[in-house]
């Protein structure tokens, strides 16, 4: 058996294939399409996957307004952040933010942010995500593919 065939192929930044892809989020429950978003976005579909890189795809989240969540999540979930001051902590539910502007974006990031890696790599692969509440988005120009994400485990 020739050992020297099998060989353990570490990719970096340069050569790492990203790609666009464009996935529709209606009726979908907003923990399931995150971790699977998050696992696209990170590269762990890829047999090049190297958990150090950036190999992951830029991915572009369509009709983010029509997903939902389980139970009684949307009435019930608390959302905390801290303005910075004293007594500035604030709270919202899921059918608050969904009336605030890019209330429905910051649902979504935030389910995605807390399933990538803590840390530089982390913050730097939430920038590949891209969310818009229609069906319009930019990116025409970088010929992202439709995927079914329902096909993915």
């Amino acid at each position: 058996m020739n050992t020297l065939s099998y060989k353990t192929v570490s990719i970096n930044k340069e050569t790492a294939k990203k790609e666009w892809v464009v996935i529709d989020a209606t009726d979908q429950v907003v923990g399931r399409l995150a971790s699977k978003v998050a696992k696209l976005i990170r590269g762990k579909y890829k047999p090049s996957f190297t958990p150090h890189v950036d190999c992951g795809d830029n991915v572009i989240i369509i009709n983010a307004a029509k997903v939902k969540f389980t139970g009684k999540k949307e009435t019930d979930k608390v959302y905390t952040r801290y303005t910075g001051y004293p007594g500035g902590q604030r709270f919202n539910t899921p059918a608050e933010l969904r009336k605030k502007p890019f209330g429905v974006e910051r649902i979504l990031r935030h389910a995605v942010k807390g399933m990538l890696p803590k840390g530089p790599l982390g913050r730097s692969l939430l920038n590949n995500l891209y969310v818009y509440e229609g069906t319009e988005h930019k990116h025409e120009a970088q010929q992202p593919k439709a995927i079914d994400i329902n096909l993915y485990k």
